[in-house]
């Protein structure tokens, strides 16, 4: 399989040089296939959160390489970067940061539209995504209206809709109880199976965790593969 996301000796250290300095990540590496799901597990303050955020570009670490689709975007101007966030990587978080003056649909129309997407093909593109993971009917919904489990449902399609390559997940349905969780994180599952997209995905729950390909453990800022 090819290469979807890898990340070679990442080191970060925050406060450098001070007495409060505190190093997170220090060597971390490891490689994404085309089309695997991978579970990504360690203790709270541990950095996963930081390895997410240095993998899709919203960080930059202190040494070591990112690279996404063979691409190497380390040392690469802040506008390649954006661009690649904006297509290549897609986000969820424990908390679902939809937009709450739009509706549901408008919400995973407009990543399409900062790609240029025409508003017809959006829309449409929008609505397939929501239909797949069962809110297309709460589609034209602002987010107050809609459960939790709705929301992170919508999160997910925004995620998708620019049809990226790799999907970074925080905790998707960590702010869920046991049974929504469950519901939600077998949507999400059944969605990133379909598009044979690549994932990493962080997660407290081990019974999550054992549904995908395979672990990954951050242990004193290295990551160790189970």
């Amino acid at each position: 399989m090819s290469e979807a996301l890898a990340l070679e000796g990442i080191e970060k250290t925050y406060n450098p040089g001070r007495a409060n300095a505190l190093t997170v990540l220090s060597g971390a590496s490891f490689e994404l296939a085309a089309g695997e799901v991978v579970a990504l597990v360690a203790p709270s303050g541990a950095g996963k959160s930081t390895l997410l955020h240095i993998a899709g570009l919203l960080d930059s670490s202190d040494a070591g390489s990112v690279r996404i689709g063979g691409v190497d975007y380390t040392g690469l101007s802040d506008a390649r970067r954006t661009a690649a966030r904006r297509e290549e990587v897609g986000f969820i978080y424990q908390f679902h940061h939809l937009l709450p003056e739009f509706s549901a649909v408008e919400n995973v129309i407009l990543p399409q539209l900062a790609n240029a997407v025409p508003g017809a093909e959006a829309r449409a593109h929008a609505m397939a995504l929501m239909e797949r993971v069962g809110v297309a009917g709460r589609a034209n919904n602002r987010p107050a209206a809609l459960s939790g489990g709705e929301q992170q449902r919508v999160a997910f399609c925004r995620a998708l809709a620019n049809k990226p390559r790799v999907l970074l997940a925080d905790e998707p349905t960590g702010n869920l109880d046991p049974g929504t969780s469950d519901t939600v994180f077998s949507a999400l599952m059944e969605l990133v199976r379909e598009t044979g997209l690549s994932a990493l995905i962080a997660t407290h729950n081990p019974a999550l965790a054992a549904r995908m390909d395979r672990t990954l453990r951050l242990e004193a800022g290295v990551l160790v593969s189970d």
